[in-house]
């Protein structure tokens, strides 16, 4: 039978949704690397490139300081060359040496909670039930909408669908507006041990549950792919920002067990910890600041790329601004509520430093290279030249990475299809960062500031 999920194609065939990680085969031996000797690898190689880039960018460092004084032309350089080199060199290696383990178990049957916080979703929550409904997991789904103060009849609509197909839906009510009042008193009203939070927009591919369980340690995100990609070259775009940019990064820190984001779009989560958390804050960026506090708590926070759903994103620039801005804030209160110095484990304040360096490479990015490539477009290859330029092969390196794995170990896994999308390809490789460096840097100062809050 084929179908079409939104967009992307999907091929089932008997068998096509099973765990290809759990079948039967010839077993074949791999050198084992631990996960600290997967690190020092990396970052061997990526200090190697460091050291490799400042030898060869001597002259250009000469040639700009002669233009700006020498300790000016060294943070230039830094911040636009040796730093960014250094990170996506560590992050090329990181994907390479990336082996994930088999899945705990091929078949869980553990009882799950699925927690949809929503504010007037009538249109739209009946499809996301009937994707839950079609899950192949083999254990009990209930599926748990709190009503955040809706209009609409979104929770009449919730319960008139689940009566009419059998999938157990429960609704309850929160009239306090904010996601995270929706989420904790969904939490409260919780019995299973595991519960799923899932956006009242997002999909369920029919595997998704079952491999996100079969991951299960004490949190496991999911991957979250575009379900509207063809609406216009900005859904495009953001297309390949989720296949490549954003689930490169989650499989390099969920390969040392610490993705820095278990999203609440489709995140599974232990009940008892996320209690002993505190549950979820009051913030703009609720479930990074939920995620450092469990990691603070010693949770190993997981990645798990076929537990796949679908997201509607933003089609308009102006949506897409504001989404990015709010994850730019995020970070920040990240960062304000569990310094990186603060986690237990020395992999962790690894990544989470990490984040203490974004800033100041989007503030870079937006005030340096900016300029620099319209004075490279008059002859001036002060700031961007040759030698920045000497990163993008890198990059296509790292996005080359991903897309096999990506085909081969998750698509192919699944019954998907990748589609062709050159445009958007191209926008994203070309121009996409433009865009969102000068937005993260609007969102950093917004929160540094202590401005509205602005979701939508």
């Amino acid at each position: 039978m084929r179908r079409t999920t939104n967009g992307v194609r999907v091929d089932h065939q008997p068998g096509a949704t099973g765990d290809a990680r759990q079948q039967p085969g010839p077993a074949r031996r791999r050198l084992y690397l631990s996960v600290t000797v997967k690190f020092v690898v990396a970052q061997v190689f990526a200090l190697g490139w460091l050291g490799l880039s400042v030898r060869l960018s001597l002259p250009w460092v000469r040639e700009l300081a002669a233009a700006i004084t020498t300790v000016p032309a060294l943070l230039v350089v830094c911040l636009v060359a040796y730093l960014p080199g250094w990170l996506v060199a560590f992050l090329a290696v990181s994907l390479v040496l990336d082996r994930q383990p088999p899945l705990r178990r091929s078949h869980p049957t553990i009882p799950v909670t699925v927690l949809v916080a929503a504010r007037n979703e009538a249109d739209r929550i009946q499809e996301t039930i009937s994707y839950i409904a079609r899950q192949d997991y083999l254990g009990p789904i209930e599926v748990l909408v709190v009503d955040n103060g809706s209009t609409d009849g979104t929770q009449a609509v919730a319960e008139a669908y689940g009566a009419a197909t059998g999938q157990r839906v429960r609704c309850i009510g929160e009239p306090r507006a904010g996601k995270s009042h929706a989420l904790n008193t969904g939490l409260a009203a919780v019995g299973t041990q595991l519960v799923i939070t899932l956006d009242a927009d997002t999909l369920l591919h029919t595997a998704a549950i079952r491999q996100l369980v079969a991951r299960l340690l004490q949190a496991v995100a999911g991957s979250v792919l575009v379900r509207n990609s063809r609406d216009n070259l900005w859904t495009r775009m953001q297309e390949w920002d989720y296949f490549l940019g954003i689930a490169s990064v989650k499989r390099m820190q969920g390969l040392y067990q610490g993705t820095l984001v278990a999203q609440g779009a489709f995140s599974l989560y232990r009940t008892k910890a996320l209690r002993a958390a505190g549950g979820w804050p009051d913030a703009i960026g609720e479930d990074i600041v939920l995620t450092w506090r469990l990691m603070r708590q010693g949770a190993r926070i997981y990645y798990e790329p076929a537990a796949v759903a679908f997201t509607a994103a933003p089609a308009r620039l102006v949506h897409l601004a504001r989404q990015r801005a709010r994850w730019a804030r995020g970070m920040i209160e990240g960062i304000r509520s569990v310094k990186p110095w603060a986690q237990p484990r020395w992999l962790l304040r690894f990544l989470t430093a990490i984040d203490l360096l974004i800033p100041a490479l989007d503030v870079a990015y937006a005030l340096v290279w900016l300029p620099g490539l319209l004075l490279a477009a008059t002859g001036r290859y002060w700031i961007v030249g040759p030698y920045t330029l000497a990163v993008l092969p890198l990059t296509l390196v790292v996005n080359a990475i991903l897309y096999r794995f990506q085909r081969r170990r998750v698509f192919n896994l699944l019954g998907l299809r990748v589609r062709r999308n050159i445009l958007g390809f191209l926008g994203f490789v070309l121009t996409y960062q433009m865009l969102m460096s000068p937005i993260a840097v609007v969102g950093y100062g917004q929160e540094l500031l202590g401005l509205r809050r602005r979701w939508k």
